[in-house]
């Protein structure tokens, strides 16, 4: 399906936004999931006069991770083409990675005096603290054996490490067991030739942990998605499409650069954001705008929170973005991060196409999970939605005679 719709992309002068609200769809808390509860006015009229649907971000039952979740909504096949965190975000801070190089995501964390996890997050440690703590990890750890250590903040508790050495693998597990209560997992080897990789990525944390002794909340580190960089039929070629990237977080700039996006300067607000999609469109013919705000409420737990977000998306950016008239607007969201269960789930994802080519809905007048349930495009995978949205924009040839 997915080499399907490249082979028949073509040039066009159509423009396409893929609007991300991380973390949309929802659980109900009594009645109504956080999107049923918001007062959304603006999505509702849109959703009245748009196609409806729900996507599987990687297959049925199945919680992803932003990073598979993304990579499906660009097209491909998140099960053919796995990349490790680390790598997506390291190239969302700028680091160039190189072939070989083994790259981690990495958070400040807490650690109780028994050696468990209190916090995993460092109570959400400020960007400037982080960037402190970086640099004294950095002059105190440049080097292990003949492998070098390179250490750079990214946003609040979150930074990379990049591994850069002879002979590394980044065939390894995580030190991130993803919950409180229990120690920081060693990192193993899942094929022999990464034993000796391994042995450095433990003496990092052993190392770190000496470091931050003090250093209270952050006196611990977790790693993630350790990996290499993999390779990905490029986002031009593949759909004859100019795009553009506008995201605050690195992890999101960097899933864009692995697919050859050009990333944007996106500034750090809502609005910011706004004006830097308004920006694209002289030069670029598909633009992806990411809000982050709306997953971290529901990893939190606060419904409420996740709700306002909501009702400030509507109101705040949502009529600028229709001021500018996309020929295709696509509202959709990586994965579910319903408020009740604080975590990412394998819920489907409430999806909105609108372009004049749509087929409206039939009585539907608000944008909900339910309402996507009964939507005319059904329930699909995610790594569909180009498909649909390069139709909708009058990209895709004919197929056959």
């Amino acid at each position: 399906m997915l080499d399907l719709a490249a082979s028949l992309a073509v040039p066009g002068d159509n423009k396409i936004l893929l609007v991300v609200l991380d973390g949309l769809g929802g659980v109900p808390r009594d009645t109504k999931t956080e999107l049923e509860a918001a007062w959304i006015p603006n999505l509702d009229r849109l959703a009245a006069r748009s196609s409806l649907g729900m996507t599987i971000p990687v297959e049925i039952g199945i919680t992803p991770g932003s990073g598979p979740a993304h990579i499906a909504l660009f097209g491909y096949d998140p099960l053919e083409y796995i990349v490790g965190r680390g790598v997506i975000e390291a190239l969302g801070i700028g680091i160039e990675v190189a072939p070989g190089d083994v790259c981690a995501r990495a958070n400040f964390a807490t650690l109780a005096g028994d050696g468990t996890i209190s916090d995993r997050r460092a109570g959400r440690l400020p960007t400037a603290r982080a960037t402190e703590l970086c640099a004294l990890l950095q002059e105190q750890i440049p080097r292990i054996g003949d492998c070098e250590v390179i250490i750079r903040p990214g946003r609040e508790h979150r930074f990379v490490v990049v591994f850069r050495g002879p002979d590394l693998s980044g065939r390894l597990t995580e030190t991130d067991p993803q919950h409180t209560g229990v120690p920081p997992l060693p990192v193993k080897a899942l094929v022999p030739e990464a034993e000796a990789t391994a042995g450095i990525v433990n003496e990092l944390v052993r190392r770190a942990r000496e470091t931050l002794t003090g250093q209270e909340p952050a006196n611990g580190i977790l790693l993630r998605g350790l990996g290499e960089l993999p390779r990905f039929p490029g986002f031009a070629d593949r759909y004859k499409l100019r795009a553009a990237c506008v995201a605050v977080y690195p992890m999101y700039r960097g899933l864009a650069r692995l697919v050859g996006m050009n990333t944007l300067e996106a500034g750090t607000t809502w609005l910011d954001e706004v004006e830097a999609v308004r920006r694209s469109m002289a030069d670029h013919d598909f633009c992806y705008l990411h809000i982050k705000d709306t997953d971290k409420a529901g990893e939190d737990g606060d419904f409420d929170a996740k709700v306002e977000l909501l009702e400030r998306f509507d109101e705040e950016v949502l009529p600028r973005l229709l001021d500018l008239r996309f020929d295709v607007l696509c509202i959709t969201g990586d994965h579910s991060t319903p408020a009740t269960m604080k975590r990412h789930s394998w819920h489907p994802v409430p999806f909105l196409l609108y372009s004049k080519y749509v087929r409206p809905q039939v009585s539907i007048e608000e944008f909900g999970e339910r309402n996507c349930l009964r939507g005319n495009l059904g329930t699909f995978r995610a790594r569909q939605a180009m498909a649909l949205m390069l139709s909708h924009a009058d990209r895709l040839a004919k197929f056959g005679a």
